[in-house]
């Protein structure tokens, strides 16, 4: 079950980190690949890479956000390959600050992300697999944080929270056309998002960046290793290739042990 041949795979937050290499090892295994990103310029070098090393992939500009971009992107990629099978909702952000500090606009701005992004870009994919009626998957990208809570991430714990019941609400909604529904779980990534949360919160906790990473975030692992994009991309075609509801509803944790369910 390492096979998407042609299958159609929307990939949100494609342009770079985790959803790129998503994106490319779908590609790899004969997906065909949307690289829905809010940096069209972005996500058209990834597309364009893609197909210069054989596979095949569009490019699409999409704030999940935004409702008419999500819903014109959605149907860009149905009038170019015909259908959906695949959504990964990954697109997102982090801003890292004490509760107190944060601001409503702040706090707004994480949820429509996280949770519009997930629900728009998972509503118009449905629509495509309810009316064909030959299965799908959805997968979204959560977080260890999922499952726990850190400190300088009110919205983001609860946004990545709030992804399970999306995702068991889905598997269920969704189980009668064959569409299975999971969350993927990883613990820190050495992503460019991640890199930037070093010196944030070695600021906020008043530690160095290098405590930073051994005292908080790898503190609880069971090899002091970061979760590589690797690791998560080859969960992502795990689930998204498997073939039966006995898979669905599920959080899958990558985390090197951080979490262990």
């Amino acid at each position: 079950m390492t096979r998407l041949d042609g299958k159609v795979c929307v990939v949100t937050g494609a342009a770079s980190g985790i959803g790129r290499r998503i994106a490319e090892v779908y590609a790899q295994a004969g997906g065909l690949v949307a690289i829905a990103d809010l940096k069209l310029e972005a996500a058209e070098t990834v597309a364009r890479q893609i197909r210069d090393d054989g596979g095949d992939a569009l490019a699409v500009a999409m704030d999940v956000t935004d409702e008419a971009q999500v819903v014109d992107g959605i149907a860009k990629v149905i009038a170019h390959y015909g259908k959906v099978d695949v959504l990964v909702s990954n697109a997102g952000i982090q801003i890292v600050n004490k509760l107190t500090d944060f601001s409503l606009a702040d706090w707004k701005k994480m949820l429509a992300i996280h949770l519009d992004g997930a629900f728009l870009t998972t509503r118009e994919c449905l629509k495509d697999m309810e009316q064909r009626g030959a299965g799908g998957a959805i997968i979204y990208m959560g977080s260890v944080h999922s499952h726990l809570a850190s400190k300088l991430k009110a919205p983001y714990v609860t946004a990545k929270h709030g992804l399970l019941g999306l995702a068991r609400t889905v598997a269920k909604e969704a189980a009668g056309y064959g569409v299975r529904a999971n969350v993927i779980c990883p613990g820190f990534v050495r992503t460019p998002l991640v890199d930037k949360q070093i010196p944030e919160q070695a600021r906020e906790l008043g530690i160095s960046e290098d405590e930073v990473v051994k005292n908080v975030m790898l503190k609880d692992t069971v090899d002091g290793e970061f979760t590589t994009v690797d690791d998560v991309a080859n969960v992502a075609l795990t689930l998204a290739a498997f073939e039966t509801n006995a898979l669905t509803g599920q959080s899958v944790v990558v985390s090197h042990g951080w979490f262990m369910q």
